[in-house]
């Protein structure tokens, strides 16, 4: 059985430690997380306003449908802070949220703890408004059963998921229906009237249409005789079935119809369309019960127009509501953004991307574009993952390399995670939780799920808690001035995430600036040297089963032993060469546009046609590799990829390159008199063969020739 422990501080400049453990098989609370779907959304929604309202802070957690769209879509050594915002991008765009954890906290300066309320929503992105279009998103194989390890209960999911609609959805749905209405063809469009006849080819249509005709012929003189009473009215429409009912609709006599097929319907409506001008057929749909059809008799032609302008306008109204009812589970999101509360996540760069692209709109095509509009709806994010890299207290506590959400709440709250006393930890502060979900408090809580996006969420509240107390915060004081993300001693960490942690770059979201880690990339700069953007090529479509030691050797013996710093392999089809210097990249590329027009002995002994596919290889700079980034198209392969999107040029030079050539405007002929021009550099040391090098010529040769 699991422990839990009570984490409190003494509000002093230096924080002391207190520790309270109890026996969840004693004392331990048997409530379990508030799970949140669309049968019980709107009661928690109303209880979450008052609850985040009153928050000192928000913690929050995503489960996906996945991560990576393919494998070079991975962030990668070599990938530049531009091209990582780019693939987090593809990731929030192509996968979908399942589950939704948020859970707010409260410092209560009566019982010095704070007071956390986790939620689990379960979010399913379904079609509320008709005539809209389905959603679809990828499922990484790989996550999915990642969720199932963790009990995750798919068909509650699919079944009882909240849905959302963004806010750039609602404002185009909104906008849709508005220019509907104001169309002059709007009443087809809202079912008022039909532009054809519905015609009748079947003897059945026929007799029922005449049949249909007389008797709404009959309500109709008995309306207009003004000495016919309701009694002789009613006689007129005895009907065993019961399929017509006088009622009022809107001031106006009707008939209510019911007990009709729907093609017996599109009679009726035909009839009364064609014979009778003051007869008006109308549709009413319901919410939860089936449609009402009726038979509207009007005074006059404005009595008919003003009626058609009533009903128009409440099936505006109607799809308008529509429109507002689907809006779901964004309501959350709208009330984390309008409470301006710090928002605190644990390497949540993707979290903060995924919010954006489901709740708000298209993500931006830049980072820079893209930290400057999150910021208008989330001005305070922390990571707590850059919390514990960044302060010299957890770096004793928290192995660098087993900062993963889990393992960090294991290090910083032990007594919560693992429910036993450890060794060591009397010396350490702690800070006081209590976990309240509807009407039950507990101090000795922990439901256990771990990676449930609500539990995700407490475990983050809980270290970012438990780091602001080593940093030496008083809470109280926070409750009076206003929120913790005016704290001073919380500003080198606010709006801080990781686009990587891996390479260890980190973007600050109040500047757009991107940093990199020294502390995190230290395992980079051990197998890697300076990575140096504008001395790297892509080359892609290579030969089968190439690897990089023989790309190697291959540009080595082209270029010379100290050419080429790394090669790094996106995938089977495609690598990254770092040139030791940038000038070698024009040169490589050059080279290689030569060597695949030409087929003479020298080009086809030549070191690079071993690692030169014909014309399937293909050669760019580093910005063609942000062009391929950036396309919305998935392919497995990075060679597939780049085909299509449309890069089919053999060899690409970046526009700085290009430029550096003058300002030449080359056709046909100058573009090989050039490369012609720069072959017979190439081809001389230290870049190529000497003269003297004829022995290797035959080597390459004979060897060719053996092997056909």
């Amino acid at each position: 059985m699991k422990k839990l422990c009570i984490l409190k501080p003494l509000l002093s400049h230096a924080p002391t430690t207190l520790f309270t453990t109890r026996r969840r098989a004693l004392s331990s609370s048997s409530f379990g997380i508030k799970n949140v779907t669309k049968s019980n959304f709107q009661s928690v929604l109303k209880d979450l306003r008052s609850i985040v309202r009153d928050a000192d802070f928000v913690a929050v957690d995503l489960e996906m449908t996945g991560i990576t769209s393919t494998p070079w879509r991975e962030s990668f050594d070599f990938d530049r802070c531009d091209i990582r915002y780019l693939k987090v991008k593809d990731s929030a765009e192509k996968f979908a949220v399942v589950q939704f954890g948020v859970c707010p906290f409260r410092w209560d300066s009566n019982k010095q703890s704070f007071i956390a309320h986790p939620h689990n929503f379960y979010i399913f992105p379904r079609q509320e408004i008709p005539g809209s279009q389905s959603c679809e998103f990828l499922c990484q194989t790989a996550s999915l059963d990642f969720l199932a390890k963790y009990q995750f209960d798919f068909n509650v999911c699919i079944r009882e998921g909240i849905s959302y609609l963004s806010r750039r959805q609602e404002e185009e749905a909104l906008e849709r229906i508005s220019s509907i209405y104001m169309a002059e063809s709007s009443d087809s469009v809202f079912g008022l009237r039909e532009d054809a006849e519905f015609p009748l080819v079947r003897m059945a249509d026929v007799l029922f249409a005449e049949r249909m005709k007389n008797t709404i012929m009959e309500w109709r003189a008995s309306l207009l005789s003004k000495g016919s009473s309701n009694s002789e009215t009613k006689q007129i429409l005895t009907d065993p079935n019961q399929r017509f009912q006088m009622v009022f609709f809107k001031t106006r006599p009707a008939l209510a119809l019911s007990g009709f097929t729907s093609r017996q319907l599109r009679v009726i409506k035909a009839v009364a369309r064609k014979h009778f001008k003051d007869l008006a057929y109308i549709r009413v749909a319901g919410e939860a019960t089936s449609p009402q059809q009726y038979i509207v008799h009007t005074d006059s032609n404005d009595d008919m127009d003003l009626l058609m302008k009533e009903m128009k306008d409440g099936l505006h109204k109607e799809a308008e509501i529509k429109v507002k009812s689907a809006v779901g589970f964004r309501h959350v999101i709208d009330l984390l953004s309008s409470e301006r509360k710090l928002i605190v996540g644990h390497n949540c760069f993707l979290d903060m991307a995924h919010i954006y692209s489901k709740f708000i709109g298209s993500l931006p095509s830049t980072a820079e574009d893209y930290v400057s509009s999150i910021q208008k709806y989330f001005p305070f994010i922390i990571d707590t993952k850059i919390l514990l890299n960044a302060s010299g207290v957890f770096q004793t506590m928290v192995n660098k390399s087993s900062t993963s959400l889990s393992r960090a709440f294991v290090s910083i709250c032990p007594q919560i995670a693992l429910g036993v006393k450890t060794s060591g930890l009397a010396d350490r502060p702690c800070v006081e939780v209590e976990v309240q979900v509807d009407e039950k408090r507990s101090s000795n809580w922990n439901s256990g799920a771990k990676h449930e996006a609500g539990y995700d969420a407490f475990m983050t509240g809980c270290i970012f808690a438990q780091a602001c107390n080593h940093l030496g915060i008083d809470f109280s004081l926070h409750v009076l001035a206003g929120g913790l993300a005016k704290e001073t001693k919380l500003q080198n960490y606010i709006n801080r995430l990781y686009l990587s942690w891996v390479s260890g770059d980190i973007i600050d979201l109040s500047t757009g600036k991107c940093t990199t880690d020294s502390s995190a990339s230290s395992n980079l700069k051990s197998r890697y040297q300076e990575i140096s953007f504008p001395s790297i090529i892509l080359l892609w479509g290579l030969p089968a089963k190439l690897k990089a030691r023989e790309i190697r050797a291959c540009i080595l013996q082209a270029f010379g032993p100290t050419s080429v710093s790394s090669v790094y392999h996106l995938d089977e089809s495609a690598v990254f060469i770092q040139f030791s210097k940038p000038e070698l990249v024009s040169k490589f590329l050059e080279m290689k546009e030569t060597l695949s027009r030409n087929s003479d002995p020298i080009s086809v002994l030549h070191p690079l046609s071993n690692i030169l596919n014909g014309e399937y290889t293909h050669a760019a700079t580093y910005d063609v590799y942000k062009k391929i980034c950036s396309s919305s198209i998935t392919k497995k392969l990075f060679a597939d990829q780049a085909e299509a999107v449309g890069i089919k040029h053999k060899t690409m030079l970046s526009w700085a390159e290009q430029g550096k050539k003058g300002n030449q405007v080359f056709d046909k002929e100058n573009e090989v008199r050039v490369f012609d021009e720069k072959v017979d550099d190439l081809m001389s040391p230290p870049y190529g063969y000497s003269e003297t090098d004829r022995s290797a010529e035959s080597f390459y040769l004979d060897e060719v020739l053996a092997s056909k």
